[in-house]
């Protein structure tokens, strides 16, 4: 690519110009400039008519041109005028002379490899607004580079988000990469919440044009989230990373990562496992003892017997294991009981007197049973009492909900739970677009096919 900057000409003289040209080609930059002759400039007279007068004053024409005599000359003269630049960029007023003068500045840092020098003209430049607007992007790239590489992460992010917004890309460079880029600026600086704030709002930038986000991009945030123990953006990135790429094995990184970082009772427990078991994320023996021991046989036996039985049916749980042997007993000999006693539970629990402890009880029974239905109806009842543990409530709330495919309910329910079942009701809200997503997908309707004319035989 070339680019040739406007000719010079002077507010004091008008007949006078000087002529710059500066290329870049693969981070190398090459300037070449001469005075006009005045048959070339007679010539050009007509053409340049209609163009904008460039604006160089006398006093910049006179100290410009023996610099750039001695860059253009290419032979190592550029280092010993080095040394005059800042007495020149202090009479550079106008917009053109800074672009003239910051081309000269860069390429003299080219043949000096200085980037320092290479920084300081390709500001000038982009400063001076008279950068054409293809090159703006670029050039804007090219200084995030050299900002980047002098250790100045505020100016190298500044350069960046130009030529972000510029939309500068190449064969090797996309907007994507650089958007990467900005965000591990921040990261490098330990700036985390605010690199993890950045590449949260590019991802759903993306989405939002209906663009596609690579998973790289949810792994990285999620990684350094972790990694530095972030809260509540590690949750943010896991519950986004699966909605996007809710795989088994993915599902059970976000988990065990949420498990990790928090220290739950056996009710919190309870409903992280029953998630884990729903997205096929039970894969060691020792999650489903995790399981089984939040449940309890004694309290939820049939869903404790439920989640052994196929835990032996999926191969990953031995029968010959003590524990859960013992409690699949247990479970069975107390199930037939627990069932005679639901009637009577719902009813106590329904009377317009009934303790919090009672109605609970009830939606806790039934949701284990898979009563949806009747689970809703109790724990929308126990969330207005006094004394009920809200975040627990509203979190089998939005299960029962979920269940009979009232996503949009669930996820309001998610959504008010707070402490330390947040980040648990961030998995169940992204188990919720995951399932809606899917019932979308199998509910719409396919498009009949249109029966072609027979054709006439006469």
């Amino acid at each position: 690519m070339r680019l040739f900057v406007s000719p010079l000409r002077a507010r004091k003289k008008p007949g006078s110009s000087i002529v710059l040209a500066v290329a870049l080609l693969t981070g190398a930059v090459m300037l070449s400039g001469v005075i006009s002759d005045p048959a070339h400039a007679q010539r050009d007279r007509k053409k340049k008519d209609k163009e904008p007068r460039a604006e160089y004053s006398k006093e910049f024409i006179e100290a410009f041109t023996p610099l750039q005599n001695a860059v253009n000359a290419n032979d190592g003269s550029a280092a010993t005028v080095v040394g005059q630049f800042p007495a020149i960029i202090a009479l550079a007023q106008s917009g053109d002379e800074k672009n003239a003068l910051g081309g000269l500045i860069y390429n003299a840092g080219v043949q000096t490899r200085e980037q320092a020098l290479q920084l300081q003209g390709m500001g000038l430049m982009l400063q001076s607004g008279k950068v054409p607007t293809e090159n703006i992007g670029r050039f804007n790239f090219i200084a995030y580079q050299l900002s980047n590489a002098a250790g100045d992460h505020p100016g190298a992010r500044a350069y960046l988000q130009a030529a972000i917004v510029a939309n500068f890309n190449t064969d090797s460079v996309s907007v994507s990469d650089m958007q990467i880029a900005m965000a591990e600026s921040f990261i490098s600086e330990s700036r985390i919440a605010e690199g993890l704030n950045y590449l949260a709002t590019a991802i759903e930038s993306r989405k939002a044009a209906g663009q596609s986000v690579d998973e790289a991009w949810y792994r990285r945030g999620l990684s350094v989230a972790y990694n530095n123990e972030v809260v509540p953006q590690v949750y943010d990135f896991a519950s986004i990373w699966i909605a996007a790429y809710p795989s088994e094995t993915n599902w059970r990184d976000a988990i065990n990562i949420v498990r990790n970082l928090n220290t739950y009772d056996s009710g919190q427990m309870l409903d992280l496992m029953r998630l884990s078991h729903r997205v096929g994320a039970l894969k060691e023996k020792y999650e489903y003892i995790d399981y089984v021991e939040a449940a309890d046989a004694r309290r939820l036996p049939n869903e404790v017997r439920r989640v052994i039985e196929q835990g032996y049916a999926s191969g990953i749980v031995s029968r010959d294991d003590i524990y859960l042997s013992d409690a699949l007993g247990t479970a069975k000999n107390r199930i037939a009981a627990d069932e005679a006693e639901l009637p009577s539970l719902e009813r106590d629990a329904g009377v317009s007197g009934a303790g919090v402890r009672t109605v609970v009880a009830a939606g806790d029974a039934f949701l284990s049973y898979n009563e949806y239905t009747k689970a809703e109806v109790f724990y929308t009842k126990a969330s207005t009492m006094p004394g009920a543990d809200k975040n627990e409530i509203l979190t089998r709330l939005g299960i029962s909900q979920l269940e009979q495919g009232k996503f949009d309910a669930a996820m309001e329910s998610f959504a008010q739970v707070g402490g330390n079942r947040l980040p648990i009701a961030r998995l169940w809200t992204a188990y919720t677009t995951q399932k809606a997503a899917a019932v979308a997908t199998v509910s719409e309707p396919e498009v009949p096919a249109v029966a072609e004319p027979e054709a006439q035989t006469s």
